[in-house]
């Protein structure tokens, strides 16, 4: 496998990775020190709180895909690469949850509904990609044991 067969996939991860950024670094704080936020400078602080685990979650996939590229997509670094991007998927998901009392009531109050929706759509987006990272790491963990017995039998 060449060594930038990751390159599209690399490139789209930094490119989010400096979207979310650059919103942590430029739009929150203009938005939280904004007149007009009213109820909502509570939720808006807390934006930041599950930036780091997805931040870290990309760094994950980062190293996944250099896996991939060193031809070491089955193996066990691969599996806790999998593993971190797990949990950090079902962090956000648990830290936007316990902040829906909050936005609901938030909304409530602004008659906006679409604030939940938009705050379960992340739960949701989540969960899938929790989902998703732990089916993903039974697969490439069944991988590495077929491999170690093959390498055993050889």
């Amino acid at each position: 496998m060449k060594r930038g067969s990751t390159l599209f996939l690399k490139l789209v991860i930094v490119i989010l990775g400096l979207i979310v950024l650059a919103i942590c670094a430029f739009a929150l704080p203009a938005l939280i020190g904004s007149d007009n936020t009213g109820y909502y400078r509570p939720i808006l602080i807390g934006l930041y709180v599950p930036a780091l685990p997805f931040f870290f979650a990309l760094y994950q996939a980062l190293k996944l895909l250099g896996y991939i590229d060193k031809n070491l997509a089955f193996s066990e670094m691969s599996v806790k690469a999998f593993a971190v991007i797990k949990y950090c998927a079902l962090l956000i998901a648990v830290i936007f949850t316990a902040g829906m009392p909050y936005i609901y009531i938030a909304a409530d109050r602004d008659d906006a509904p679409g604030v939940i929706v938009i705050g379960l759509v992340i739960i949701f987006a989540s969960l899938v990609i929790a989902t998703f990272a732990a089916v993903l790491q039974k697969l490439v963990q069944n991988a590495v044991v077929m491999k170690s017995e093959n390498d055993l039998t050889v």
